[in-house]
């Protein structure tokens, strides 16, 4: 038996993803902005084996102008599912509606699942759900996904319509404009399916480039009724629906005139004009600092002090030895698998703290506030708030925040959002982050929160300079986000938020830095001087001579010892290979270390790793190099994905790398002309670096190109 298919259709933050969970028991993330789903998930509808769900990116309309509506509108069209459950935010009912009218006309059976009604009861709005069903011409149940009321009846009203397979009559417009609709229909092709024609004659109406393929009689026609009304034919269609939304909710919506909500007198403080940036800037202090200085570093000290070093292994490494185990074998478990990947699942730990926090700060609307206050930051230097969404994703995993870009309908301005998202330090810097504060600043508070905040100047940096230049100057893409009511976490949310972020980052301490930690241990055990042997001194690896034949590039940035190198090396597989490759490193290097100083500070217990730089500048000049360089190769993946042209990717992964080395360069070499260190040449070269950034961020704009969108691109 064929299996049937419905898809699932609506706005952004309309509840979608959770209707999807709940119908399929999948585990797709939540979120409260644009972009939490960027490509179709399916899903077997639980309890019936023959029903496929396809969870399609939340879009606004079928109008392409992001690579969602891209995604969406081909799925519909191409695939042609046996019905449409079209899932309207009851809240904000008008608004939701538009994308109903466009859905009605592709000849699929739709349902409309009216979400969030017990939010329209509890404000006493008033919704009359049979009128509603009777004006639209089609079927409309109340539901709350969140609270599963009602999901029952919407599978079997929307189960019923697949087998049925009958359409609905389409919403009708103003009679001068269905004239228009019906001649432009009578001149389309006898081939075209009868269930499309009005549909495809209105995006012939509206000069749809995708799909429209106008005679010159369809023009001749539309340019005359273009004139009559002294409008595009886009802004007729759009007037036209929502006129029509207008007469039908009418009689049967009526909104409660209410007093200022909870969340409105929440909003008025934390998106104030004045204070709303400040009170970001102490969110995140808090949550950093927690998580990398106080809890955060109690729990991972334990872990990797206790847990992986007295408990693991120490006891193995006894263990093998008292067997009379080989002493390479003992060092490649003890030292390389048990050193590298303990290295890095230490500080797990510290993840879920940070991951807790954010989840929390998601779950109940305010990074969504986050998005709408730099929305008015980013527009002063010519971005959008629309950028900072694949940021705020970012934080968990670069992937998903480079693929959310895909909401960014200017394709220039999506371009720029993929090069600057992996700047935001995402779970996997988090141990880079911790490392660096803990072994050379003595867990010093604000290292954590600076790294933060170092993403995203960078973004800000980047995006006032290249809105400068040709290739990306022009307008910044509109920004509009639903701003969800403030609303007590989750439990399951924010379970689900922790787990998948903590299982992507855990997933890759077992394959990747498993194998990268067994290849540091191989390449610093055995040298190949004299013929292929064993090293007793590290001096003499394969490793050594490998850090210290490429260390002259990173010398300017004050880290060119051989095992700063060998690790920022590694680190372009997966950043957790950094921490892997200094807990390798360490195991094996030389205890008399652990007894120096850096800057005359203390640092016992990771002073092997911090007697590696020597001092606390050379060892933020590594941290933020490390930060803004090109992320891990799935990441890189990712972008020549979503670049879909290699220049462009190549253009990418150079810039991220040469930012980070300018940056870098800036910090160390004037950190230094103000230590005292005296006037050299690479005080001329950081020097000349603030030079060139101030030149790049005053210079006058370039005029831009012809703006190309993501479906022109697509």
């Amino acid at each position: 038996m064929e299996k049937l298919r419905i898809a699932l259709v609506g706005n952004p933050n309309s509840g979608k993803t959770t209707l999807f969970n709940e119908l399929t028991g999948a585990n797709q993330t939540v979120g409260n902005w644009p972009g939490v789903t960027v490509e179709k998930k399916e899903g077997v509808l639980k309890g019936h084996k023959d029903v496929i769900i396809a969870d399609l990116p939340g879009i606004y309309s079928l109008s392409p102008y992001t690579l969602e509506e891209v995604v969406s509108r081909k799925y519909i069209i191409d695939e042609k599912p046996d019905a449409i459950i079209n899932i309207v935010d009851a809240t904000n009912i008008e608004r939701n509606l538009y994308l109903t009218t466009q859905a009605m006309e592709l000849g699929i059976p739709v349902v409309i699942a009216l979400n969030m009604m017990d939010r329209v009861e509890k404000s006493a709005d008033k919704i009359d759900i049979n009128a509603l069903s009777k004006k639209m011409g089609c079927k409309v149940v109340g539901i709350s996904a969140l609270k599963k009321t009602g999901i029952k009846e919407l599978c079997e009203i929307a189960i019923d319509l697949a087998k049925n397979a009958e359409g609905q009559e389409a919403i009708k417009f103003s009679p001068e404009t269905e004239e228009v609709i019906t001649k432009i229909e009578n001149l389309l092709s006898e081939d075209v399916d009868a269930r499309i024609r009005r549909w495809l004659a209105i995006k012939n109406f509206e000069n749809d480039k995708e799909v429209a393929a106008q005679t010159r009689e369809m023009l001749e026609i539309i340019k005359a009724y273009e004139e009559k009304m002294d409008d595009d034919g886009e802004s007729i269609i759009t007037d036209e629906r929502y006129t029509a939304i207008t007469t039908i909710l009418k009689d049967c919506y009526q909104k409660e005139k209410k007093k200022m909500t909870t969340s409105d007198k929440i909003d008025r403080i934390v998106t104030n004009r004045i204070l709303a940036l400040p009170i970001f800037v102490l969110i995140m202090i808090g949550v950093y600092f927690v998580t990398v200085t106080t809890i955060g570093t109690i729990v991972t000290d334990f872990t990797n002090d206790v847990l992986v070093g007295e408990w693991i292994q120490a006891p193995i490494s006894a263990g093998l030895e008292s067997i009379g185990c080989a002493d390479w074998l003992n060092g490649l478990l003890v030292d390389g698998i048990i050193g590298g990947v303990g290295a890095v699942i230490g500080f797990i730990p510290q993840m879920i703290i940070l991951f807790f926090f954010l989840a929390i700060l998601e779950d109940i609307g305010y990074m969504a506030r986050v998005a709408f206050i730099m929305d008015r930051i980013f527009r002063k230097f010519g971005m959008s708030g629309k950028s900072f969404i694949p940021m705020l994703i970012g934080t968990g995993c670069g992937i998903p925040g480079i693929m959310a870009s895909r909401t960014i309908e200017n394709q220039r301005d999506r371009r720029m959002s993929i090069m600057t998202v992996t700047f935001m330090p995402c779970g996997a810097k988090l141990p880079i982050i911790a490392l660096i504060a803990g072994a050379v600043f003595n867990g010093t508070w604000w290292v954590a929160p600076l790294a933060y905040f170092i993403g995203i100047a960078a973004v800000v940096i980047t995006g006032i300079m290249l809105k400068k230049t040709r290739l990306f100057a022009g307008e910044a893409a509109p920004f509009i986000i639903e701003l969800p009511a403030y609303h007590i976490p989750i439990g399951r949310n924010i379970g689900r938020s922790i787990f998948d972020r903590t299982w992507a980052f855990a997933k890759k301490a077992f394959t990747v830095i498993l194998i990268t930690s067994v290849l540091i241990w191989f390449l610093t055990s055995f040298g190949v001087e004299g013929g292929f042997h064993m090293v007793e001194d590290v001096s003499e690896s394969m490793l050594y001579n490998i850090g210290n034949a490429v260390a002259f590039i990173f010398a300017p940035l004050g880290f060119d010892q051989w095992q700063s190198v060998a690790a920022t090396v590694t680190g372009l597989a997966a950043k957790e290979n950094i921490v892997g490759t200094f807990g390798v490193l360490t195991s094996i290097g030389d205890a008399d270390v652990a007894t120096e100083m850096v800057d005359n500070v203390d640092v016992a217990g990771l002073a092997p790793i911090a007697a590696i730089f020597g001092s606390k500048l050379a060892a933020m000049s590594f941290m933020i190099f490390n930060l803004l360089c090109a992320p891990c190769f799935a990441a890189m993946s990712t972008i020549g994905a979503e670049m879909r042209s290699k220049k462009w990717t190549a253009f990418a992964i150079a810039y991220e790398c040469g930012f980070a080395y300018l940056i870098s360069l800036i910090v160390y070499q004037v950190g230094r002309l103000v230590q005292g260190y005296g006037f050299g040449v690479g005080s001329v070269f950081g020097i000349a670096g603030i030079v060139f950034l101030v030149f790049m961020l005053v210079r006058k704009p370039s005029k831009g190109v012809k703006i190309e969108t993501a479906a022109n691109a697509a």
